[in-house]
């Protein structure tokens, strides 16, 4: 079984209450939310206000994904404002055991991200202590970037990794998902597919969103 969290960066903004309902309808699991603060990204998304409007019209559970500087300020009020899961990112936390243990306080399950270029052994002195753990398969900050080939091999090494220290870790991809690769980055051991652009470009997002739910 696979989960499928639709990112609303590359929804209708001007109809965002209507692209909520659209994922309430589908087959989804979580709804994706990029946070982008224009410093550790070049890009600015949306904040706390936004978050809580989508949280009080959605049926799902929300995947609150933190491209931001200094997340650990912020932790308590993007729980506050709905998050079920919080990601943070390993190269914007030089406490990070300290801000996953502030993540799980508030009740919020707790993932960290890690950037294309980042080995995922650096989180083995942590991954006991992770739900999830989210490969960046694009470089984060913008949609309908291509995929880089070489995620495959690098969830493959996470996976043998949590097999020995945490199986019960999910693992999340982000960027350039698409039914060409679903099926090869499940086998390769993804759990959690965040899905943008393939999904709200299409001419039926709802059955996008199906269609990648049983592909696998």
């Amino acid at each position: 079984m696979i989960l499928i969290s639709p990112s609303i960066l590359n929804a209708d903004f001007l109809n965002l209450g209507s692209q909520i309902e659209l994922i309430n309808k589908s087959e989804a699991d979580w709804i994706h939310l990029d946070i982008m603060d224009g410093v550790f990204v070049p890009n600015i998304s949306f904040g706390f206000s936004i978050i809580k409007s989508i949280q009080s019209c959605s049926n799902k559970p929300l995947d609150v994904h933190l491209m931001i500087v200094n997340p650990e300020q912020y932790i308590e009020r993007f729980a506050e404002a709905g998050a079920y899961l919080i990601t943070v990112h390993y190269e914007a936390c030089p406490h990070l055991h300290s801000t996953v243990q502030q993540i799980k306080n508030t009740g919020a399950k707790a993932g960290v991200a890690l950037n294309p270029h980042t080995d995922v052994g650096l989180l083995k002195p942590i991954l006991k202590d992770l739900d999830m753990v989210l490969i960046m398969t694009v470089n984060p900050g913008f949609g309908g970037q291509n995929f880089i080939e070489s995620s495959y091999e690098k969830v493959k090494d996470l996976r043998t990794l949590s097999k020995e220290l945490n199986p019960e870790l999910l693992i999340q991809v982000d960027g350039g998902i698409s039914t060409d690769n679903i099926k090869q980055l499940h086998d390769a051991g993804v759990d959690v597919f965040v899905a943008g652009t393939f999904v709200f470009k299409s001419e039926n997002p709802i059955n996008t969103i199906n269609v990648l739910k049983n592909t696998v």
